[in-house]
């Protein structure tokens, strides 16, 4: 999952309707999971405090926490969220995709507002979560479209150990670590994969391997410096969580997160 898929029009919690609109079913969304501990947590909050924690803000702080468990940094949340009462199911095609140019992924963080430094950073989510093999089978067996080439610059041991765990014919559904080295920790060695080749996502290894591009002194600085990295990361997050909120008398705040009061 990326990390704006979330935030797709700011954080409103619109991922978590359901609904023959729903975002979940999306195609960049099919990997997102844990929706049933968001229900949890706000079962237990409307039992404490009725109508008070929206579920944007319940989404925003549980990024905040499982970060933060995961051995990464922490940060305040700035709180006062409204829930949208739509989902977002057409702007799903603006999410980047696992096949996105640097280029274009750039422009979509400087129209939200987010800098190079913040794309890199939050691309550095990375550190957690899995993708499916569809997401990147074309660099392993039809990179530009030519039948049988991988992709030049996929580390070759990297390439073949990816060949195994998503065989051509195989489940596409697959899921895969996008850290091979340390899933279940919030760390830098994402940063540390992508200078030795080894980003599961093309758009993940662009950061690197994009000739010439200003992220790649940025994730040289965060391989060399985890410190510097949650520093920045942290920065980003509450800029990305600041970013359109509904408040006021705008959405509300759901007593059921999969649905509209």
């Amino acid at each position: 999952m990326h990390a704006l898929t979330v935030y797709l029009q700011g954080c409103d919690a619109s991922l978590l309707l359901n609904g023959t609109d729903s975002e979940k079913t999306a195609t960049p969304n099919l990997s997102t999971d844990g929706y049933a501990v968001i229900d949890d947590i706000k079962t237990a909050l409307e039992k404490a405090c009725p109508r008070v924690v929206s579920c944007a803000d319940i989404l925003a702080l549980a990024a905040q926490i499982s970060v933060s468990l995961g051995g990464g940094p922490t940060w305040k949340v700035p709180l006062g969220r409204r829930d949208s009462r739509t989902a977002h199911r057409e702007g799903t095609g603006t999410i980047p995709t696992g096949h996105e140019s640097l280029a274009n992924i750039a422009t979509l963080f400087k129209s939200m507002g987010l800098d190079s430094t913040d794309l890199v950073a939050l691309s550095g989510v990375h550190t957690f979560g899995r993708a499916r093999c569809a997401a990147f089978m074309d660099r392993l067996y039809n990179f530009n479209n030519v039948s049988g080439k991988i992709d030049p610059i996929l580390n070759g041991t990297y390439a073949k150990t990816l060949r195994q765990l998503c065989p051509k014919g195989g489940d596409v559904t697959s899921l895969i670590d996008l850290d091979e080295q340390t899933s279940l920790t919030f760390d830098n060695k994402y940063f540390l994969n992508l200078q030795n080749r080894r980003g599961l996502l093309q758009t993940d290894q662009e950061l690197f391997s994009t000739k010439g591009a200003e992220t790649v002194a940025i994730v040289n600085r965060f391989a060399s410096s985890q410190s510097q990295f949650f520093n920045s990361f942290a920065k980003a997050m509450i800029k990305m969580g600041n970013i359109n909120p509904l408040t006021g008398t705008n959405g509300e705040i759901r007593l059921d997160c999969r649905k509209t009061n």
